[in-house]
């Protein structure tokens, strides 16, 4: 059997089946060259080019000379497929120290994240009930639609398939009539004592999140650390705490004690969670 048929791709397949079996390949490598997708699908350049601006017009992927990439960059958010898809132990140890911030009889509010997706996971055992849960995150909310116990309140918007969440003017003001115990949010990069993210309709609406919460959590993963993106979101003063995965490098916690922000090293391991600068 030829490599092209037993990666999914090969000449016979039409253009949709094609461009999803190169969507699934590029988003588990996470870029490739146009040349390797030419020789892996069996088909000519020109259709490659083709399909990846298909692709690329979908949000799935970023096109650069030569290839293709499903990374983020300062100015572009990966697809939320992949995001899915990296660092879900790092998320994983946020999620469950998170957690633990969570009581009976609260209000809380998610973000669009993967990184919060997994406090959702984490709901679904039913542990923390009584809890009203407020997001956009489309993810999310089919989560927790079924669970017993949780008050879900899903804030509408302008649909955006590559955040899978609702976003816009009708979201921001959707929020702005609510008042949570906790909201719990991500963002894609941490440098100099500021969140940043690529998307200003992205800020908008995590602005009005952070507004709308008695006490804000940030999670994030070791690498969006001394990283910066296009756009500041806020400074990093805004959020109670910070929790981060054990994979932070020493300069990078460095610089968040040198701002005096408040965090705690949760271990992909489970325990010897470290805490930060208060």
């Amino acid at each position: 059997m030829s490599s092209s048929n037993s990666s999914g791709g090969g000449p016979q397949q039409g253009p949709a089946a094609r461009q999803a079996a190169m969507a699934e390949r590029v988003l588990a490598d996470g870029s490739a060259t146009a040349a390797d997708l030419a020789e892996r699908f069996g088909v000519s350049l020109m259709t490659i080019h083709r399909d990846l601006d298909e692709l690329e017009r979908q949000g799935i992927v970023r096109k650069f000379r030569g290839g293709v990439t499903a990374q983020p960059s300062g100015v572009f958010e990966s697809n939320v497929q992949y995001r899915l898809k990296t660092m879900r132990a790092e998320k994983a140890a946020v999620a469950d120290r998170a957690l633990k911030l969570i009581e009976p009889g609260m209000a809380i509010m998610l973000d669009d994240s993967t990184s919060t997706l997994e406090i959702a996971r984490r709901l679904r055992h039913g542990e923390v009930t009584p809890l009203t849960v407020v997001t956009n995150f489309l993810e999310a909310i089919n989560l927790l639609s079924d669970q017993r116990g949780i008050h879900l309140m899903a804030l509408g918007g302008d649909y955006d398939p590559l955040h899978s969440s609702f976003l816009g003017v009708s979201c921001v003001e959707a929020i702005e009539q609510l008042r949570v115990d906790v909201c719990f949010a991500s963002t894609s990069a941490v440098r100099g004592g500021y969140a940043y993210h690529q998307e200003q309709h992205i800020v908008s609406v995590k602005r009005a999140m952070l507004d709308a919460a008695a006490r804000n959590v940030l999670l994030i993963d070791h690498t969006k650390l001394a990283r910066v993106a296009l756009h500041r979101v806020v400074p990093l003063s805004r959020f109670d705490l910070l929790l981060v995965d054990d994979g932070a490098s020493a300069e990078a916690l460095r610089d968040l004690d040198e701002h005096k922000v408040r965090y705690e090293v949760c271990s992909t391991k489970g325990s010897d969670d470290r805490a930060g600068a208060t």
